[in-house]
Formats: C-alpha cells, structure tokens, sequence
C-alpha cells in the first residue's frame, strides 16, 4: 500500500487537527464511502465563514485553456485595481511564466524540501512554518514581481523517477491555507489538470472554482465532476468558463449541456486566433477579443461576490 496523503493535511491519526474521519483506516468500500461523507460535511460545514473572491482555482481537462485564462483574468483584476499573485501549481506546463510577461522562472518552493543542496546554500524555511504569511513576507528569490502582478510556482517534475506531484499538493494546500489577503489582493491558482488535486485538498481553502471547458464531450463530463468535488468540500461559487467556443450554435450547446449537469456557467471566451499563435510562440498575451471577454467575465464574478 502506498503512503496515505490525509486531505485535510492531517500528520497523523487522532492529531490536533484529526477529525477523526477515519480514510486513513478504512480497510473496505463501505468504510471508504462513510469516512469521505465525514469529510464531506466537515468542509461544508467550514465553508460556511468563506466568502468573497480572493482566493481562486482555475481548474479543468488539460489543454482546455487554463493557463491563458489565468492570464488574462489577472490582467482584468489589475486593471480594477487589484494586486494579483499567480501560484503555478501544474507540474507539467511549463510556459506560464512566459505567458505573464516574464522571462525566466522563481525559484520553486519544492527547493524548501529538497533533500540535495546540490553545492546551493540551505534555504531559509522559517517563513513558510508561520501559521500566516502576508503576500509580502515571501522571499524574493520564490517571488516574480512586476507592477501589481506578482508570480510563484510550486515545483515542475524535469527528470525521470523524480517522485509524485502529491508533496507539490501538500505544499500548494498549506499555502493557500496559511496566505493572509488585504481587500485588494487577490490569488489565482493555475491548477494542474483533471481532479487530482481535490483528491489531495487543493482547492480546499479557496473560496471559487472556475471550471474551463472546451466544446468536447470530455471536457464537459469533467465539468460535472468538478462541480460535485467542489461542492464537496464546501466552495460555494462554482462557474464555468466556455473557451474557445467557435460559434454561438456551440455556444448554446455547451450552455444547455452543462446546465443539465447542474454546472453554471459565467460567460463565454470565443476561439481567438490571436491566442492560439501566442500560445505557438510562448510570447506574453496581449491585446485581443479574448482579453475583453474574459475582463467582462471578470466583473461579473466581481460583482456575485459582493451580492
């Protein structure tokens, strides 16, 4: 049996912060199912003080547009005055630095846990032991900064045995645990693709899920069992974003397909020439028809959050 990665960041059974569901010890399907139901409405129930929209997962299928989507929508905060801290937590993608307009990469946080130094000095871990860490209080060396947009990116699997993405998990979770916000700062997760990052409580202290779907049938079928996970652990504001949506007849499908699996949508993002050929370069996005979509996007989960 493989090591058991406890979902609400548990160290060990019966522990200060156990709630004594019992996954750890669940031997049968039966056993399984109740202890994910204890879980269940231990979040939902949490979830009840989360409010607002300062804390945000972008998540879907690989290659929907997740990445641009995050982009864009951090340029749309900035511009209503937001200061906007990216997380890269997908251990795969390897361009959204360039995507954001910068030209090299922070240092990961995985490089707090390494076990090698590989000739480079020790780093200074105390700051991520805090039980709060204000925006400003993570070092530079982890922390892109430009203007009102700042970046830092969770770790990337480059080489062959190198381990799983669950440490990166557990590492993205406390984070997004323990980040202090003032009004006007604001975090967007590029997720990494499909589910397994509610397997492991990623998204368990963000406060919104916006789902990227694509016109595929997978896409959308995703999109429902993001929704129920979502729900699951307690996010009240779930929306879809269309992308790269080519006509209005798709569109109206895509709407109607995904209210029948009770996922609501937000708006829609139209199939953009402009950036499909970025994407192909790996340039930093910038202005187009996508842009001004996802800026309206943006104002509308604005305004559901102080309703």
């Amino acid at each position: 049996m493989g090591t058991f990665h406890c979902p609400l960041g548990s160290p060990f059974y019966d522990s200060d912060d156990c709630i004594l569901c019992e996954l750890c010890t669940a031997i049968t399907k039966e056993e399984m199912v109740a202890a994910t139901g204890r879980i269940r409405a231990y979040l939902q129930a949490q979830a009840e003080r989360k409010s607002g929209f300062k804390k945000i997962a972008i998540c879907g299928k690989g290659g929907v547009g997740k990445s641009t989507v995050v982009t864009l929508m951090g340029q749309a905060l900035r511009e209503e005055g937001y200061e906007v801290l990216v997380i890269d937590t997908d251990e795969s993608n390897p361009g959204l630095y360039r995507m954001l307009g910068f030209d090299k990469e922070p240092r990961p946080l995985m490089k707090l846990l390494s076990r090698f130094s590989m000739g480079e000095p020790e780093p200074d871990t105390e700051w991520i032991t805090r039980d709060e860490i204000p925006i400003q209080d993570i070092p530079s060396e982890y922390l892109l900064q430009k203007d009102s947009l700042k970046f830092i990116m969770v770790g990337k699997i480059m080489d062959p045995f190198e381990g799983c993405a669950c440490t990166m998990a557990d590492v993205t979770r406390d984070l997004m645990g323990k980040l202090k916000l003032n009004d006007k700062e604001v975090v967007l997760i590029d997720a990494e693709a499909g589910v397994e990052s509610f397997g492991r409580g990623v998204e368990r202290n963000c406060d919104t899920v916006l789902i990227i779907v694509e016109p595929s049938f997978e896409s959308i079928a995703l999109a429902e069992k993001i929704r129920y996970l979502a729900d699951g652990i307690g996010v009240r504001m779930v929306r879809a974003i269309l992308n790269k949506v080519p006509s209005e007849e798709t569109r109206k499908e895509m709407v109607e397909k995904l209210a029948q699996k009770q996922v609501s949508q937000i708006g829609t993002v139209h199939l953009d020439p402009e950036i499909s050929q970025a994407g192909f370069t790996g340039k930093a996005l910038g202005q187009s028809k996508a842009k001004e979509e996802i800026k309206e996007i943006t104002r509308r989960l604005l305004d559901e959050a102080k309703k």
